[in-house]
């Protein structure tokens, strides 16, 4: 799928449907715990602007940005106008699931956060019940035809990047039904879920932290070699203080 700002409406759209708001109940909540805690001074969503992921967070300037017309500002994610190491928390709410590059997405995010930056992410979990439900659609209406990227191939490119992610928060065990009344009925699906299938939830969140290897300062040689020794105890002779004796000598009569 190519990426477009019809996409993004288009799933923006379906995010108020009961299946939609399903997902986002769950997703909103992770976001609030994932972002509550993270410092800095700049905070960016890609995409998605009408669903605050960043309101529980307390960075000063938060912007969003990406392919959605309502953005704050317009960009396409695998591209981003902003500087090397400037950005403080970068959050992609399904940015990868309806992007053409996935792969040069986060390659972008990792460019742009500062060392120890945060990227969060939400995307929808291949192997489960809505994976199998995508094949079966044959990819078609959202959220169908998103990319579904899966969390182990999402960690395998954020290992060759520096990107080291946290433990990730798996959910939404109920199979897509359309109608808000079965959902409620297979609410015990979660539970369940977590228990006994705690890899197989529709959607993920994950946390990753940009890390930048250490650098060792090399001194000149010369340098260690005008190191001053410690110093050295040498004994000393003392002279002897002991009453010196009488010698012989004649005394006058």
């Amino acid at each position: 799928m190519n990426s477009s700002p019809a996409d993004c409406a288009a799933f923006a759209d379906w995010l108020h449907t009961p299946l939609g708001d399903y997902v986002w109940a769950q997703e909103q909540a992770f976001f609030d715990a994932a972002v509550a805690d993270i410092f800095g001074y700049y905070a960016v969503q890609l995409d998605l602007p009408g669903r605050p992921t960043l309101r529980s967070n307390r960075i000063p300037s938060r912007l969003t940005a990406g392919l959605s017309p309502d953005c704050q500002l317009q960009c396409d994610p695998a591209q981003l106008p902003f500087a090397s190491a400037s950005v403080d928390l970068l959050v992609l709410p399904h940015t990868l699931d309806f992007h053409h590059d996935p792969h040069q997405v986060v390659r972008e995010a990792e460019r742009v956060l500062v060392a120890d930056g945060r990227l969060v992410i939400s995307g929808f979990n291949p192997w489960s019940l809505w994976g199998i439900t995508r094949l079966a659609r044959r990819r078609r209406g959202m959220p169908w035809q998103g990319r579904f990227v899966g969390l182990p191939r999402l960690k395998d490119w954020m290992a060759l990047l520096g990107l080291e992610p946290t433990p990730a928060h798996i959910g939404c065990y109920r199979p897509p039904m359309l109608s808000e009344r079965w959902l409620g009925r297979l609410d015990f699906l979660e539970r369940a879920g977590q228990r006994w299938w705690p890899v197989g939830g529709a959607v993920y969140g994950l946390v990753a932290i940009k890390r930048v290897r250490g650098m060792r300062l090399l001194t000149p040689r010369w340098k260690s070699l005008a190191r001053v020794a410690p110093p050295v105890a040498v004994p000393v002779p003392v002279p002897d203080r002991r009453q010196p004796q009488a010698q012989d000598c004649d005394l006058p009569p």
